[in-house]
């Protein structure tokens, strides 16, 4: 059976922050038998719907354009899929667009995301000055081959822009989000709390987001 491969672009926010990695593979799952569409499964003794999401999202962050692939088995557009699947997620989901994917996973580099700190604006944004110019910023990360070690992130942490936003800042960043280093957001906003902690600066994390995924050369993944 002949099938043809679809990349999904949905947003994740509110209550649905909440729903786990592979929740939500089950939850696109039933939405997808609800909708209808005709949809590819795997083969084998255990049938499932064929879905992959290129880079998983940290629970508690919201997205915007966060990606999934799936695969249909018969002509159609890209709009039906789109209303189709909207008609059957949950609160919190919502699809952006569906289209041919134009990218390999393999070609993911980065991501951006966008944090709100709460507390007084001036000494915040001294804080994320004086996080940045160290000369490491020393985390502890966990490694499938070697169970938690200590990685410096300072080269890897790319800050955009820091501007005053309502009772705190907004920090906009890119992170490494390939397969030879990949660090979520929380590694940054975790290490820089313990960082305001330590000035007694009184800041707290209202909102993570993640706004984009790109490729390594910089370009939005498609």
């Amino acid at each position: 059976m002949d099938k043809k491969n679809i990349r999904v672009f949905f947003e994740k926010k509110d209550r649905a922050i909440y729903i786990s990695h592979l929740d939500l593979l089950r939850t696109m799952q039933r939405a997808l038998k609800r909708s209808g569409l005709p949809v590819w499964y795997s083969e084998g003794f255990n049938p499932r719907i064929y879905l992959n999401f290129p880079l998983a999202l940290s629970l508690g962050t919201e997205g915007v354009r966060e990606p999934m692939d799936m695969a249909i088995v018969e002509d159609v557009s890209f709009e039906e899929i789109t209303e189709g699947l909207n008609s059957a997620c949950p609160e919190g989901i919502r699809i952006v667009s569906a289209a041919y994917p134009v990218h390999p996973n393999k070609d993911i580099g980065f991501a951006e995301y966008e944090t709100l700190f709460s507390g007084n604006t001036e000494a915040l944004k001294a804080a994320v000055s004086g996080y940045i110019s160290r000369e490491s910023i020393k985390v502890m990360k966990h490694s499938k081959k070697k169970g938690m070690i200590e990685v410096d992130i300072k080269p890897h942490v790319n800050i955009l822009s820091v501007s005053e936003c309502e009772n705190g800042i907004k920090v906009t960043l890119r992170l490494p989000a390939g397969n030879e280093l990949n660090l979520n957001c929380a590694v940054f906003t975790e290490s820089f709390l313990e960082y305001c902690n330590s000035c007694e600066v009184v800041a707290e994390l209202c909102c993570a987001k993640r706004t984009n995924i790109l490729c390594a050369d910089g370009t939005s993944f498609e």
